[in-house]
């Protein structure tokens, strides 16, 4: 596996591996007008517009997941379905933190509520869950109400 940053030409296997994960932890569990916002061509556009904030995970040439970093937060953390298990959302994790680390000392993201793999997931990397709060999801309509849950974590070598 390598890490490096995305390109516009990974936009569309972003987008792909965005849509599959939003449904598998998203689906019952956020507003249904949000998913009308969550196509694969919505997800592309979003994804396009974050390209120089986003680093990718790349197996044997093909994109299997991205982090995408926006201030203090990892904004988007997805894995493809046959590259879960593998490493891959650790190192993507640690490469979203360290972009963190270079202006904060600690980082955070959003996860839906109900999306309980993703919570646990990120518990074993260590972060720690602040509490709920409503996310304000981004569309190209505007943005939704999501119930989530905030996690947080003090990143090492931060400065200032």
């Amino acid at each position: 596996m390598q890490l490096r940053p995305a390109r516009p030409a990974d936009v569309d296997a972003i987008a792909t591996i965005w849509r599959t994960g939003w449904i598998d932890g998203h689906a019952g569990h956020v507003p249904s007008a949000l998913a009308d916002h969550r196509s694969e061509s919505d997800l592309a556009r979003l994804a396009a517009a974050r390209v120089d904030d986003t680093t990718v995970a790349v197996v044997e040439g093909e994109v299997v997941g991205f982090v995408t970093v926006h201030d203090d937060e990892l904004e988007q953390v997805y894995v493809a379905g046959p590259a879960r298990g593998t490493g891959v959302v650790s190192a993507l994790l640690h490469a979203g933190e360290r972009a963190v680390a270079r202006h904060h000392r600690s980082a955070w993201l959003a996860v839906v509520a109900g999306n309980v793999r993703a919570r646990r997931c990120y518990e074993r990397h260590g972060w720690r869950d602040a509490g709920a709060f409503t996310y304000a999801a981004d569309t190209g309509a505007g943005s939704f109400a999501v119930p989530a849950h905030r996690y947080v974590k003090t990143v090492a070598g931060a400065s200032r």
